[in-house]
């Protein structure tokens, strides 16, 4: 079992305190004059994440938005994190029009290539696949996108990592991924869950053997602080910290704490790991960020 990074494969042990979820670069139609697209403050971010504690970061920023493949290995070695790229695809709103489709006919191909070839002309590969549900339920653009992503999965085995936009449709994306598309349920993290916070839908989901990703902490437009503990508490209790992953999801420049207002990546570990020791014991903090994603984005690589 391996780790794909930017810089090598490690064997899971070697990943360390991990942000599960988090963005260096990202470049989104939707969301015009917020990119993250400035090299020197994505060192400074992810230096001020070693800082803290920080060894890895899983960049969830599919193809056509901005990756910076080419800087990542750079960024990797400059500060000692170890990275991971993803291939995949977004919504379709996050990108300029007629973009998806020209790409939307060969995405399984593309997503392979990315995972075992290299992304774009440089050599760094792919170490997951990103792909996004539809607003409660899964419209054709995002059918499409899971079906390619579950074909790349077969050929490679790379787990797969799914944005629920405002944390909905989870199950929907299970349903079709593990029932009807043979995808086993640890292979796949389902995002953004803390924007849903339904108790009883995330044991549900937890119980189906997928990963919990609650991400984008410190938000004042989604629930997601003032909820958090509770949501991890309730799948603890029932005996799923074993499921849980944490991270950042810093999507635009402002939200940075290195060169912006915050909370940034450090925050995992400077606010939210203190709390979970506290609330949960050391031993749940160790599984939610050292663990838990040492397991999560480990796989059996085919290619």
């Amino acid at each position: 079992m391996r780790i794909r990074t930017v810089l090598n494969d490690l064997v899971p042990g070697a990943l360390g305190v991990c942000d599960s979820h988090d963005h260096l670069f990202f470049r989104s139609a939707a969301l015009p004059g917020q990119e993250l697209d400035d090299e020197a403050a994505a060192i400074a971010e992810v230096r001020a994440f070693a800082d803290a504690g920080g060894q890895a970061i899983v960049q969830w920023t599919p193809h056509g938005l901005n990756r910076r493949a080419a800087a990542l290995p750079k960024i990797s070695t400059r500060t000692g994190v170890a990275i991971v790229a993803a291939t995949g695809l977004h919504r379709a709103e996050h990108y300029p029009e007629g973009y998806v489709d020209k790409v939307q006919d060969r995405l399984a191909e593309l997503f392979v290539r990315e995972l075992t070839v290299g992304i774009g002309d440089t050599p760094v590969r792919a170490g997951l696949i990103k792909v996004a549900s539809g607003f409660h339920v899964l419209d054709a653009h995002a059918e499409r996108v899971i079906r390619a992503a579950a074909e790349a999965h077969h050929a490679t085995n790379a787990p797969i990592a799914v944005h629920h936009e405002l944390g909905s449709a989870a199950d929907a994306v299970l349903d079709l991924l593990v029932d009807r598309l043979d995808v086993h349920p640890a292979a796949v993290i389902l995002g953004h869950l803390n924007r849903f916070p339904d108790h009883r839908l995330h044991r549900e989901l937890a119980a189906r053997g997928a990963w919990l990703a609650f991400d984008g902490p410190s938000r004042a437009n989604h629930a997601t602080d003032p909820r958090l503990t509770d949501c991890l508490a309730a799948l603890i209790d029932a005996g799923y910290a074993d499921r849980l992953l944490l991270g950042g999801d810093t999507t635009t420049a402002r939200a940075r704490a290195a060169t912006g207002e915050g909370p940034g990546m450090p925050y995992l570990l400077t606010h939210l790991r203190p709390r979970i020791s506290r609330h949960f014991g050391a031993d749940v903090a160790d599984a939610v960020f050292r663990t838990n994603p040492a397991r999560a984005f480990a796989t059996d690589w085919r290619q």
